[in-house]
């Protein structure tokens, strides 16, 4: 993809974005559902690289609730998926699985 660099060791030493650990052995699959686009206004509350990787997360908040939107830009257009809304503490618990690898 245009843009990223070729050595990812390089950039990673680089870059001072969040980054995700590999995927756990015991990874949990989060259901990745269309964007929903239900409210005006969503705001990001923390993210993950999305300078140096493909696939970057944001944990986000609208209209009460909480959700972690996945962009995925491996194949040029970027493919927007969204977790299903729910409130605070059961996605700060999916967020915490996500930057620990124990959920993709």
């Amino acid at each position: 993809m245009s843009g990223r660099r070729s050595d990812p060791d390089e950039l990673l030493l680089s870059c001072p974005g969040l980054h995700l650990p590999p995927e756990q052995p015991d990874c949990v699959r989060l259901r990745w559902l269309p964007e929903a686009r239900r409210t005006a206004s969503v705001r990001v509350i923390r993210h993950t690289c999305d300078d140096c990787r493909d696939v970057s997360y944001e944990l986000c908040a609208a209209g009460g609730l909480m959700f972690i939107r996945r962009t995925d830009r491996t194949k040029g257009t970027p493919k927007v998926r969204e977790t299903e809304r729910l409130v605070t503490c059961r996605v700060h618990e999916m967020w915490q699985a996500l930057l620990l690898g124990s959920a993709r």
